[in-house]
């Protein structure tokens, strides 16, 4: 077995583990990132969605580092694409003027820009990033973490990894359960958290929807009609609990009422067409001639799986639920081609054309990796709770952290969930991300660095966004390097005032921002 040891192993390459292996290699340290796929960054890449973000993203709320990823992508499109004069003088360039984001763009692009960022760390030696590689058991003593083994997918091959800070940045937070980090998953109950919109009960299985996105374009007047799907007789008749109707039709739920709300492919009551929800090239854009279509990514409620889970089951049950969401994906795209109602009073658009391509080239035209809204969370010194954030509970403004080390801001946001529960959809202050919601009750040498941080099933919802997975992540990064530095726990940094403030200090020098002014709720 071959074996690596470094200063900090980041494993699992979302953008939370970009941003920590980026921020612990530019202050000096030696970091070794891995990372299941062939791409780096989760959800913005390998698992295809366009960035979610808050209203004020241009000017406020993000990292340094985190502008200069977004400035990078569209400074991609200025250099190598064909972009009309207008568009290319716009400071806030959207490729596909998706209405879900202000930079709704091509996955591809994000991968080359979080290259272009690595590769001086990685040609320097001071960061190797093995793509391609799944942890597959950890070694402790006592209550550290002495090694983490990872697998490539590939070769076959082991790889130890020896390593002075851990930090998990993988989608389901893998290795809080391959080490025995105290964690939880799913729902807490009400008695545990007194957060007025959990459950009873806690239900380990309650996770939300994954979803398996996809990238199409159109072409009236061909046929690019997929082969039947195996399932699609179960998907099509499908009528779950609480929807409206069938669950491949034009009419979902809305999120913040549960009123049904029909949309279709180009025209929507409320003026918002699934087409340019999340469409990523937008024609106009750029030159005539350089593109025959737009393209969009579906990601929308109908391709929301939530009827079994595939965190903290066996690989057995996770990989039938995983094939399952896959062909629900397909099932959705086929009924649009086939038998989807058009407004001229025809059905299907068989012009509908698969884009395998902008997702990274997989066999059944499909994104990598599912999109993971909810991960395994550490039981942290201090968890954030919706009577921290939620706007219906605190009319007068958000809990405040003197430990901040990062902020954030999304609408608290579930969407259905394994078991029955329907979406969530509450308003939320612009928040803090605390010190403590980093750190382990017990375990003093293990991050989290995404998703995966000290937060509820309920906050959750806030806290699970681009921006926000971000800054955890570079928060991890920053705090290990400085715990190297000084020769310090994570938790001892926490404990004495005087050193919780130098590494705020570190922060702030890094661009990363500590509290907001005064705004109000989303």
């Amino acid at each position: 077995m071959d074996v690596i040891r470094t200063d900090v192993a980041v494993i699992g390459g979302e953008l939370g583990g970009c941003a920590a292996a980026l921020a612990a290699a530019r202050t000096g340290r030696r970091v070794v990132l891995t990372e299941a796929t062939h791409w780096l960054g989760g959800q913005l890449t390998n698992q295809a969605v366009p960035p979610d973000e808050h209203p004020w993203i241009e000017d406020m709320g993000a990292t340094r580092s985190y502008r200069a990823l977004r400035q990078g992508i569209r400074e991609y499109y200025r250099r190598h694409l064909p972009l009309t004069a207008s568009a290319r003088a716009l400071p806030e360039l959207n490729p596909g003027n998706g209405w879900v984001s202000r930079l709704c763009h091509d996955p591809r692009v994000a991968v080359a820009v979080l290259h272009e960022m690595i590769a001086p760390y990685r040609l320097n030696g001071r960061l190797v990033a093995l793509h391609a590689h799944r942890p597959i058991s950890a070694s402790t003593h006592g209550d550290r973490v002495t090694g983490v083994v990872v697998r490539g997918l590939e070769s076959g091959r082991d790889v130890l990894l020896v390593a002075d800070l851990f930090i998990d940045a993988t989608p389901h937070g893998e290795l809080l359960s391959l080490a025995g980090v105290e964690h939880a998953l799913g729902a807490e109950s009400r008695a545990e958290t007194c957060e007025p919109h959990a459950p009873e009960r806690a239900d380990p299985g309650a996770q939300q929807a994954i979803t398996v996105c996809f990238a199409i374009e159109h072409h009236p007047g061909e046929d690019h009609t997929i082969d039947r799907p195996s399932q699609y007789e179960r998907w099509r008749s499908l009528e779950p609990p609480g929807w409206p109707g069938r669950l491949l039709d034009w009419t979902a739920v809305r999120p913040d009422t549960l009123e049904p709300l029909t949309r279709g492919l180009f025209a929507a009551e409320d003026r918002h067409p699934w087409w340019s929800f999340r469409r990523i090239l937008d024609r106009t854009v750029f030159e005539p001639g350089f593109a025959p279509s737009d393209i969009t990514i579906v990601n929308w409620p109908q391709n929301d799986y939530w009827f079994g889970p595939v965190c903290g089951v066996d690989e057995a049950e996770a990989a039938r639920n995983l094939d399952a969401a896959r062909n629900l994906s397909l099932s959705l795209l086929y009924w649009m081609q086939t038998e989807a109602p058009r407004p001229d009073g025809g059905v299907g658009y068989p012009g509908l054309r698969l884009r395998g391509d902008v997702v990274g080239g997989t066999v059944d035209g499909l994104a990598p990796a599912p999109y993971i809204r909810e991960s395994r969370r550490i039981r942290a010194e201090l968890t954030v709770l919706e009577q921290h954030i939620a706007y219906p509970l605190r009319p007068d403004g958000p809990a405040t952290f003197e430990e901040s080390v990062g902020i954030g801001c999304y609408r608290i946001d579930l969407h259905p969930r394994v078991g029955g529960a329907g979406y969530l959809d509450l308003g939320c202050w612009p928040f803090q991300i605390p010190l403590g919601a980093l750190i382990p009750v017990r375990v003093e040498n293990l991050l989290p660095g995404g998703k995966n941080l000290g937060v509820t099933h309920i906050t959750n919802g806030a806290y699970r966004v681009h921006p926000v997975e971000w800054s955890v992540g570079e928060a991890a990064g920053l705090l290990a390097t400085f715990c190297l530095e000084r020769r310090v726990l994570p938790r001892q940094v926490r404990a004495r005032s005087s050193l919780c403030e130098e590494l705020q200090a570190l922060l702030v020098r890094e661009g990363i921002e500590l509290a907001w002014p005064a705004l109000r709720p989303v």
